[in-house]
């Protein structure tokens, strides 16, 4: 399934996305901000995690996020951890191109993404985690409607320093009232 908006566009992830997702799951200033685990992954368990995890799961969809106007893929938004019978996933976005940071487009794939989720998935709530030195991800999260839910104390240490990972949550409710403001 597609979808687009002005400057941005999903297309499903595919086994030919491995080796540029394999470059954005190794830099380190990419996932600084999103992997609690900053391990080096070697190309074959990059290959592993992809058609394990990401496309052989029935509990996921992943989606490359590509800039419509020269046709780069950018970054990925994902719905991890779905479940139909309560009607709930997780959702995860990576901009892996840095030259796109603070453009913009993570908060259009951001959107595309909860547009599938509950308009076409007709899911009931839709969650994350964000590590609380992010605050520019958290004031977007916020933007588009979440809600701080709560908040595993000290459990990421990074720079030699322990930082909260906040989870946020919102309602399909919630978030189509906000959509017809």
């Amino acid at each position: 399934m597609l979808f687009e908006s002005a400057r941005v566009k999903l297309r499903k992830m595919t086994v030919e996305d491995t080796e540029l997702y394999h470059k954005w799951r190794n830099d380190m200033e990419v996932m600084h901000s999103t992997n609690p685990s900053l391990d080096v992954y070697s190309l074959e368990q990059t290959k592993e995690f992809v058609e394990q995890v990401i496309l052989g799961s029935h509990n996921s969809k992943s989606y490359i996020l590509v800039e419509k106007e020269k046709e780069i893929p950018i970054g990925i938004v994902s719905l991890i951890n779905m479940d139909y019978q309560n009607r709930n996933a997780e959702c995860i976005i990576d901009i892996g191109e840095k030259e796109y940071w603070g453009k913009g487009f993570g908060p259009e794939g951001l959107q595309l993404l909860l547009d599938y989720a509950f308009y076409e998935l007709n899911l009931h709530r839709i969650s994350l985690k964000v590590f609380s030195f992010n605050e520019r991800a958290i004031r977007l999260y916020t933007k588009l409607g979440f809600t701080k839910e709560g908040k595993s104390r000290q459990s990421l240490f990074r720079n030699g320093t322990w930082h909260d990972i906040i989870h946020m949550g919102i309602l399909q409710t919630e978030y189509m009232d906000k959509r017809l403001k």
